[in-house]
């Protein structure tokens, strides 16, 4: 990544998170966020069509940015080593085609994926008492710190949402700064499972809260909480990293994941980024999928479009 938040972005915040009740303010005098205005902008721009051309582009884009995930307690080394060669290459009669962005997979995983992928794709590794959240700051902290010496370049914690809903920000602010400091190197995306948090007020009030913590990224979703990423939820998101950026600066990275499973909705998505938050996004550094089944529906149109010939499903290797 050409560019990461560092302690300034919390510096720049140091007066709003001096306290509960300061936090409280800044984060409700937020812009409200127009539901009716944003369903509309949604599905407005998700009615754009795109030449061939930037189509084969986008196609290529998405699988780069595509964190190949596996998070079932059925995980084995075996399958977490053989989806780490699919992220490698994903199509192996197609040299052409990009790898993946990262494998994501739980810390125990991390060292069978990094045995194969090593520094040419990253290793993320879900922390922090995943998918609830519900483990005191200390084991959250080991957890992260394990899955970092195992290996990991990227940490996806997920954030208290019970302590979040309750408006307890300063905790779930206090808890964001530590995993980011136990990260070292790593880089840290902080997930909100947006299906739980009710409102989009809500989701933008994560997200600045998330941005002003040290994240490097703001994930919408665990995959385990229905719904999970929605195009509505991904523009709030967009639009909260571009007024950040606006406010210090620095740029900060969005990661939709969980029901993402088709080129035409990966497609939908870059679309609204470009118009959202701007082509500095358009970034595997910058914008990710967190997904298991898109990659293999983005691998069949791309086969089509360079061969003519539509593979179908058990053409590909089954996540």
């Amino acid at each position: 990544m050409t560019q990461t938040p560092t302690a300034s972005a919390r510096d720049q915040f140091a007066d709003v998170t001096s306290s509960d009740a300061s936090l409280r303010r800044f984060l409700h005098g937020l812009p409200g966020v127009d539901q009716v205005g944003a369903e509309a902008r949604v599905a407005g721009l998700s009615t754009r069509s795109i030449k061939t051309s930037a189509k084969e582009f986008a196609i290529d884009l998405a699988i780069r940015m595509v964190d190949l995930t596996t998070l079932e307690g059925q995980d084995t080394p075996g399958k977490v080593r053989a989806l780490a060669n699919k992220a490698l290459r994903p199509d192996p009669s197609d040299p052409t085609c990009p790898p993946t962005a990262a494998v994501c997979v739980y810390p125990d995983m991390v060292a069978d994926v990094k045995s194969v992928v090593g520094d040419l794709v990253k290793v993320a590794a879900v922390a922090t008492a995943f998918p609830s959240g519900r483990a005191a700051l200390d084991i959250k902290l080991a957890d992260t710190r394990d899955a970092v010496e195992a290996g990991a370049d990227e940490i996806d914690m997920v954030i208290d949402r019970g302590a979040f809903l309750s408006g307890r920000y300063l905790q779930v602010f206090e808890e964001i700064v530590a995993v980011r400091e136990a990260c070292g190197d790593a880089h840290l995306k902080v997930i909100f499972e947006t299906g739980e948090l009710q409102t989009y007020d809500n989701v933008r009030r994560a997200s600045w809260l998330a941005m002003m913590a040290g994240g490097h990224f703001i994930k919408t979703s665990t995959g385990k909480v229905s719904p999970a990423a929605t195009l509505p939820v991904t523009l709030v998101m967009l639009e909260a990293v571009r007024d950040f950026r606006a406010a210090t600066g620095q740029m900060i990275g969005v990661k939709p994941a969980g029901g993402i499973r088709t080129t035409k909705d990966a497609i939908k998505y870059l679309v609204m980024v470009n118009e959202v938050a701007g082509p500095d996004w358009l970034d595997p550094d910058w914008f990710r999928f967190g997904a298991s089944s898109l990659l293999n529906d983005l691998l069949m149109q791309r086969t089509k479009m360079t061969t003519g010939r539509y593979s179908g499903p058990d053409y590909f290797t089954l996540d």
